[in-house]
Order: structure tokens, then sequence, then C-alpha cells
């Protein structure tokens, strides 16, 4: 197929962006490049996009835009929280939103335009190759050229989060951003990705890829925030290779966007890893949420929980397929898997999928699924007790992804998953009937 012609415009700016003198991620752009034009934007006929039609997508075409001011609504976000800020704006790095002040020793972090052409010794393997994932990461490797760059060094303990701040000011406009994120050996991070979108103007795109490499006994939290705007489209890949011994655990957040996909995958290379996969969606009007997962258990001894919660509304639609795979000789695996799925009207829709896989023999594994609405006995009791309608649904609303913010063991990032959730109730309900 021919590629569009935006795509195309896109692809010259990215041919003059920082790393474009690097054989290696030219070769590699252009192979990416190449895939994604014989394959094209992919269709339901593929199974893992069953469920998920971006013909609407297809649809739109994207300019690059020129950038306002986003200084109030960072501030906004910055607001009673610690640690270190990388902020994008429309795709692109600004240092003057940034805070990246008194990084300890052994820890490297920087936008990604900027360790390409400063530092690429240790990125081109965790560049990723375009063969990996869908057609969409492909176009994303093709025409990145901004994102986030962190390398924690061996036996490093980063104590403070790292903000990755990505916000849209314009629409009508796409941002291909690629996060790359290394911790070595017994290292240990918190990342947190926040992507805010822009009311009221054409719709916009986020292509994002977030590669993530857990070393051996290395401990990683990531966590990931997308309140896009509800025209926005939004499609995102976590890739994960956790080394023996190494901790991941994954919160991954969803309440906005009018398509929003996620992928996330990690792979187990040794034995004694273990991952949490904890995700939360809350969608109303059109909106359509789709999350892919797959823990690949490529090694004995090793241990997963994967627990998503969706909560849908008036005729949104939320998609789960979560795949585990117990490979051949991975005996002592132990894997939990659950999706629970809330439905606030009769025409919001949920699909789920879960999957196991196993090729082992001496392993614990269980999956299952449910979807469900508001219980009526618990509303009357609460309207029993003085409770109006509105506050009763939503503190029944509240507590059904109270289960989902309860795994998240920092305070501060419980708090700004709370203040999410909170902007979506209808009227709200106060913070101190949240805690």
């Amino acid at each position: 197929m021919s590629l569009p012609d935006w795509v195309n415009s896109f692809a010259a700016q990215a041919a003059q962006a920082p790393g474009a003198g690097l054989p290696w991620l030219s070769a590699m752009r252009q192979r990416a490049l190449d895939r994604f034009a014989q394959e094209g934007w992919p269709t339901t006929r593929i199974e893992a996009w069953h469920h998920t039609s971006l013909a609407l997508l297809e649809q739109q075409r994207f300019a690059p835009q020129k950038s306002a001011s986003a200084a109030e609504r960072v501030a906004a976000v910055r607001q009673n929280e610690d640690g270190y800020f990388l902020v994008f704006v429309d795709g692109h790095y600004d240092a003057s939103l940034s805070h990246l002040s008194q990084l300890p020793a052994g820890v490297r972090l920087s936008s990604l335009s900027a360790c390409l052409q400063q530092e690429a010794d240790w990125l081109e393997q965790a560049y990723g190759d375009e063969s990996r994932g869908a057609s969409t990461a492909a176009l994303n490797l093709a025409l990145a050229q901004d994102g986030a760059a962190l390398h924690v060094a061996a036996g490093q303990h980063l104590e403070q989060p790292v903000h990755l701040v990505f916000v849209r000011t314009q629409g009508g406009s796409a941002s291909f951003t690629r996060n790359l994120i290394s911790l070595e050996s017994g290292a240990s991070a918190t990342v947190v990705e926040h992507y805010l979108g822009q009311d009221g103007t054409d719709a916009s795109l986020s292509s994002v890829v977030t590669r993530l490499n857990v070393s051996p006994d290395a401990n990683l939290t990531h966590m990931k925030l997308q309140q896009e705007a509800p025209q926005d489209f939004h499609l995102a890949a976590i890739d994960v290779q956790q080394g023996r011994g190494s901790v991941f655990n994954s919160h991954s957040l969803s309440f906005g966007a009018r398509i929003a996909r996620n992928d996330i995958a990690t792979v187990f290379n040794g034995e004694r890893c273990e991952t949490l996969f904890n995700g939360l969606y809350y969608v109303d009007g059109r909106r359509h949420v789709d999350h892919n997962t797959i823990i690949d258990h490529a090694q004995p001894n090793c241990q997963s929980r994967e627990f998503y919660r969706g909560i849908l509304a008036d005729t949104a639609r939320g998609v789960f397929s979560g795949r585990i795979l117990v490979g051949k000789g991975a005996d002592g695996t132990d894997s939990v898997q659950r999706s629970d799925s809330l439905l606030l009207s009769k025409m919001a829709r949920a699909d789920s999928r879960p999957e196991l896989e196993i090729y082992a023999d001496d392993v614990k594994c269980a999956h299952g699924a449910t979807v469900g609405q508001l219980d009526a006995d618990s509303l009357f009791y609460l309207r029993s007790r003085g409770m109006t309608m509105e506050d009763a649904r939503n503190m029944l609303i509240y507590a059904f992804a109270a289960q989902s913010l309860e795994r998240i063991a920092s305070e501060s990032l419980r708090s700004r998953a709370t203040v999410g959730i909170n902007a979506l109730l209808p009227g709200g309900l106060a913070l101190g009937e949240l805690a």
C-alpha cells in the first residue's frame, strides 16, 4: 500500500531528527517504514485487534503544529509532587518546564533526542526493532523523534520518582514518542508516564512505545496515567524484558481518548521473576479502550499477578485480552489473572478474553472474568442512610475502582490516580470520602 501523505511528511522530519546520522538507526527507521507501508493499519481481521477498529483513525490527516504554552497545566501536575520531571509538549522536549537537577551518580536521564546526540552507546540494543509488535509499533519506530531515556547503573536506587509528562496543546497533530528505560543489576526506580490532551480541538494522535529492561535483581515500578481528550487517539505499547530475580510492577490507568489501545508484554528471561499487571479504566461517551497483555513465563519458578478493572458508561466499550504463556520446562510457575467490568448503562459493552497457554506440568495457574452492574441492594442501603442517588452511585463506583487503586504502593501516586477517578464521577465526591 502507499503511505498517507501525512505519514510521508512526518517521515521526512524524522530523517532530519537527532540520530539521523547513526547508520543503525537510519536503517532501522527505513525498515520499519517499509513494514508499515506493506501492512498498513491493523484491521479487525487480525485476532489481537478483533474488537478494535482503527477505521476512524485511518480517516484522519495530521500535520505538525506550533505548540502553545503548557506552563499552567504542567504546574498543576507538579503540584505537591516530588521527583524528576521530563516534560514534552506536543511530542517535543521542553527544558524550561522540566526538572532534572541533583540526579544521583550512576543515573542518566535526558530526552531521547539529546541522548542520541550525546551518548548513544547503550541505545542501539535498547531501541528495539521493527519486527516486534503490531504495525503501529513499526510506524512509531519509523517516525519517533523524541521521548525519554533513563539508564540506572547497577546497584543504584533512585529514591525519587521520574515523571514523564506529555502535554497536548494543539489539535490535528500527531506525536511519535519512544521511551527507553534500562535498569542494570540490582537497581531500582519508579517511573510515571502522564498523558494530557486538549479539549475542544481537532483529533490528535499519540503513538507511544516504552521499552523497559529490568536486569537481574532489579526492581521497577511503572505507572501510566492516560487522560487525553475525548476526540484523540492513543496507541501505546510497553515492552518489558525481565532478568533473573527481577520485580516489575505495572499500573495502567486509562481515563481518556476516543480510541485507546494499550499493548503490554513482559518476558521472564530468568528464574524467580515477579510481575504485577494492575489496570484500571473508566470510559464514557463513545470512548473505546482496549488492553492487550502478554506475560511470558519462559523460565521456571516465576510469579505473575494480573488484575484489570473497567468502568463503562453511556455507549463506551472496553476490551481486555490477556494471555498467560507458560513455556516448556517453566515448572513452578504461579500465575493469577482476573478481569472485572462494571457497566453503568444498558448500552455500555465489555469484552473480556483471558487466555492460559500452558506447556509445563508443575504449575499453579488461575484466571477469571466478570461483567456486572451496580448492586441494587447496596444502592438501596446507601439511599436509606440519607445519600442522594448520585452520591450512592458514585460511592459504589469508587469502591469498585478502589480495589485497583489500593495496589499502588506509593501514596502520592495513589492520590494522583484517585483525583483522576474523582474527575470522572458525575458531580464528584469530596476527596475526604475517598480516603
